[in-house]
């Protein structure tokens, strides 16, 4: 009999990336066949689960159809299911789902704009966070005052920060040079928290506005204005799953990949 592991079966289940259902497992909130789960645990597909208290069906067990839309996130949302300061989130203006739910694929943080990847499937959202797939995620950055040739070379080279050194791996100027603020295209591979602010004030700069414009292979859908999705392709979603090395879905996508729809407010 097939076993895997539990948080692995419950991300695919659309319940929360697989680090999400680790912490779930370790808090005590999910039991096997009646008794408290411990990580590290195993289950095999006729197993009884339940995540705080609530029977987690077989059909989602199975595995959800595998779902990724683009959200163009606006400044002031915050992405998180629930804000405990009122704050208005992402997930409220989401196309709603007949089963599973929404995992992010990372974040932005309250004052970034811009393309955010949320998925139905919690283990591609988990691969596709890893570091070790090192995607690529790409900002178009406005700072206050100038850069110049010696502060660009030392962001692409080394800069320690409180939490290890880190660098861009390219800055590219956008129109530099013809106002008081000037606008980069840079290129980070890793998730850490505010990184691309943190690099830029290790030079003494201010960032004034932070959009991402690219994650991995998707860059921000023509025309998507914020607060609007817009449904992967499943040559899209495909290609994806292939880069992180998750079995490519044999179930068609809903999505049609070519249309952007404005979000419920």
């Amino acid at each position: 009999m097939t076993e895997e592991k539990l948080q692995k079966v419950l991300a695919r289940a659309g319940l929360g990336s697989r680090r999400v259902m680790e912490s779930y497992i370790a808090a005590g909130r999910v039991e096997v066949n009646g008794k408290t789960a411990q990580l590290g645990d195993r289950v095999a597909e006729s197993a009884k689960i339940r995540v705080d208290g609530r029977l987690v069906t077989a059909a989602a067990l199975a595995g959800a159809e595998r779902q990724v839309i683009a959200y163009h996130k606006p400044t002031g949302e915050v992405v998180s299911q629930r804000d405990p300061e009122g704050r208005k989130t992402v997930f409220t203006r989401l196309p709603k789902l007949k089963a599973g739910r929404w995992i992010a694929v990372g974040r932005l943080d309250i004052n970034t704009s811009g393309l955010l990847l949320l998925t139905t499937d919690g283990e591609l959202a988990n691969r596709l966070m890893h570091p070790r797939h090192q995607l690529p995620r790409d900002y178009a950055v406005r700072i206050y005052g100038r850069a110049d040739a010696e502060m660009l070379k030392r962001l692409t080279g080394s800069v320690t920060l409180d939490d290890g050194p880190a660098a861009f791996e390219s800055i590219e100027p956008i129109d530099a040079g013809r106002a008081a603020n000037e606008w980069y295209r840079v290129r980070v591979r890793e998730g850490r928290n505010r990184l691309v602010r943190r690099l830029w004030e290790s030079q003494g700069v201010q960032v004034s506005r932070l959009t991402r414009v690219q994650y991995g292979p998707i860059s921000m859908p023509p025309g998507l204005r914020e607060g609007q999705v817009h449904a992967l392709s499943a040559g899209e979603v495909r290609h994806l799953c292939e880069l992180v090395g998750l079995p490519v879905p044999t179930r068609p996508q809903r999505g049609t990949g070519h249309r952007s729809r404005r979000s419920r407010t």
